[in-house]
């Protein structure tokens, strides 16, 4: 197949969920199809990401674009501007009639079989009418994500913003979804979530994988009985939540039974209000963006999940499986993934049943180190990339047979001006 992948960036440096998701698929389905990679140009890239390129795709095309730097007037004029837009915040910032046009230019030419839009950020530039193949990739259900920070937040302009934003949301992720050839999840969850809520029947689920070769103990770092780690993108809003729900309401109460808790934080672009309380007190400790984040799983006694927001699925539960960590999350935090409370880790939805799990493997080390085991086992067994890439291969091999071309006649079909759909 001549697959032609749509993503809004490059994906060096490899440092977050989606890009992890993405790179590890491409690196596979590169070995048997031709990958045009097409994303758009910040200026942060250079030489060497589109160097890198090279290990996920045959070609790579970038199209100029900008978007707002995050807290300067620019970013807070188009906030307030989005209340008057149909589109929610995180997708109006990357529509581009270049990118519309340099899409509309490659298919055209017949250089694709089929287009993959990786997340739905890159959807606002799918234009109507193109002749290959569609398949939009779902790595979370979006609406879900702003419907939960929704919920969870107590500020109450920001609440309404929240609010606005989960609604438009909910009504383009609905219209677009309907207007691709097919759909790919990735759990059985989300799957099931949107045939039942946006009406549609094309859709298929490819579960996450783990490079296993690569997560692994090296048996080289001393562990550290009473430190705890957590580790993602921090300036993904899930995850700062995430920190600030751990910190302020279940930290504490692990302290008291343990008072030589540390938390290890591993993630790019801490918050600031992170990096303060890190100041301020010692058993918090940010690294903000590392190389690899391995050893810093491997010295820590239990690995802590407290997600609150989310979709999809969390590809570092995988990773902290594959290192036979021992693991407590939310049930949020493990949405969608084939694990068992008691048998591969341990779920906790409060605060006192959180830092009492926490507690318990700190405590335990025979039952830390058998969840562990269990752990490592499940996804060793029926997790590695080569397996889901195959199941994503076959899903648009089947989408070009039999769905070329066929529903692009949404009203978001980028037209800013369109209304949502009731």
């Amino acid at each position: 197949m001549r697959i032609l992948w749509l993503k809004t960036e490059l994906l060096h440096p490899v440092d977050k969920g989606g890009k992890i998701r993405t790179y590890q698929m491409l690196k596979e389905l590169k070995q048997q199809h031709h990958i045009t990679y097409l994303c758009f140009d910040e200026t942060m890239t250079g030489p060497a990401e589109w160097e890198q390129a090279r290990e996920y795709c045959h070609e790579l095309i970038r199209v100029p674009h900008q978007t707002r730097a995050k807290f300067s007037p620019g970013f807070y004029a188009d906030l307030a501007l989005n209340f008057i837009t149909p589109l929610p915040y995180f997708i109006k910032k990357y529509e581009s009639r270049v990118m519309q046009q340099k899409l509309k230019e490659l298919t055209d030419q017949e250089r694709t079989d089929i287009l993959v839009c990786d997340f739905l950020v890159s959807s606002v530039n799918v234009p109507a009418g193109l002749e290959c193949a569609t398949v939009l990739f779902q790595h979370n259900v979006e609406e879900i994500i702003w419907k939960r920070y929704y919920e969870v937040q107590e500020h109450r302009l920001k609440k309404a913003y929240l609010y606005d934003q989960w609604r438009k949301t909910r009504d383009y992720e609905r219209a677009t979804c309907r207007r691709f050839d097919h759909v790919i999840a990735v759990s059985r969850e989300d799957r099931e979530l949107m045939q039942l809520d946006y009406g549609i029947e094309a859709i298929d689920d490819v579960p996450t994988g783990v490079d296993t070769d690569f997560f692994q103990r090296s048996g080289k770092e001393i562990q550290d009985p009473y430190n705890i780690v957590f580790t993602g993108s921090m300036d993904w809003l899930p995850n700062e939540d995430a920190i600030q729900y751990f910190t302020e309401q279940i930290m504490p109460a692990i302290k008291r039974a343990i008072p030589d808790l540390t938390l290890t934080v591993v993630g790019r672009n801490p918050y600031s209000g992170l990096l303060e309380l890190s100041k301020r007190d010692p058993s918090v400790v940010v690294t903000g963006r590392v190389e690899d984040v391995r050893p810093y799983m491997e010295r820590a006694a239990a690995y802590v999940v407290p997600l609150r927001i989310g979709g999809g699925t969390r590809l570092k539960i995988f990773e902290a499986m594959a290192m036979e960590k021992a693991i407590v999350s939310t049930s949020v935090g493990a949405e969608g993934l084939p694990v068992k409370h008691g048998e591969e880790l341990l779920l906790a939805d409060t605060p006192a049943l959180f830092a009492e799990s926490v507690i318990r493997l700190l405590t335990d080390k025979a039952l830390a180190n058998e969840v562990g085991r269990r752990a490592a086992e499940t996804v060793r067994k029926q997790f590695g990339w080569r397996r889901v890439a195959e199941r994503f291969a076959e899903i648009c091999a089947h989408t070009i047979q039999h769905g070329r071309g066929s529903s692009f006649d949404s009203a978001f079909a980028v037209d800013p001006k369109a209304q949502p759909v009731a």
